[in-house]
């Protein structure tokens, strides 16, 4: 297998996940002294927990003036709503999208668009299904308000989901930060929403897939259609 080949299927893992793949595969090595068919289950695990945890590298398109998608997975909302509160981005609506991620899709959380963080909040919550529209309102949730460089602010909002039990978030109110650079991780099923800056236009629809730090989810300019 070439080195290219081999890069295809073995991504990175965040640090994060090492306890994890550690408790795991202790668990198979057990699971095997027991009963051999229940280690291979174990073993089975023990892969899966490295692949959530993996962290592949991203390229971010070099055009101006867009927003990329800040998580893996499906768009599941795309609609009008007020942002939460505690970011301070006032009580109009503004335009959201959401990103659900299931289990299976990598849980690296990348920046939009290139900014200062303005303001982090964080908010204990219920842990419903992730991509129910009331679990903006009532999950758990880690929200950052970020400002562009124009002066506009957008809205990034990590959300825990059924089975997700800790959002992380590694920016600190007025950071700087680049558009796809990493900015926090939720662990096992969760959902992002974006809430789009003034005058921004959309570029997704709802049941497209999305690669964190890649897809291109609004224009900033407003002269683009809506896709």
């Amino acid at each position: 297998m070439s080195v290219s080949m081999l890069s295809t299927f073995v991504k990175p893992m965040h640090p994060e996940g090492r306890r994890f793949v550690a408790i795991a595969a202790g668990l198979s090595v057990v699971l095997f002294l027991l009963w051999a068919p229940l280690g291979w289950i174990g073993l089975g695990l023990t892969v899966w927990v490295y692949y959530f945890f993996r962290d592949p590298e991203r390229v971010a398109p070099v055009r101006p003036d867009i927003m990329v998608s800040p998580a893996d997975g499906v768009v599941s909302l795309l609609e009008a709503a007020v942002p939460p509160a505690e970011l301070g981005l006032g009580e109009a609506e503004m335009l959201r999208v959401s990103v659900f991620m299931s289990v299976f899709n990598c849980h690296v959380n990348r920046l939009p668009a290139a900014g200062r963080i303005v303001k982090i909040a964080y908010r204990p919550g219920k842990f419903l299904n992730a991509s129910l529209d009331k679990a903006s309102a009532d999950n758990e949730r880690n929200g950052m308000a970020i400002a562009l460089a124009d002066g506009r602010q957008y809205g990034v909002v990590q959300i825990a989901g059924l089975v997700a039990r800790r959002i992380l978030c590694w920016a600190a109110e007025g950071q700087e930060m680049a558009r796809g650079e990493r900015f926090g991780l939720i662990r096992f099923g969760s959902r992002l929403d974006i809430y789009l800056p003034e005058g921004a236009t959309p570029l997704v629809r709802i049941g497209q897939t999305m690669v964190a730090g890649e897809t291109v989810i609004a224009d900033l300019t407003g002269t683009a259609k809506d896709a």
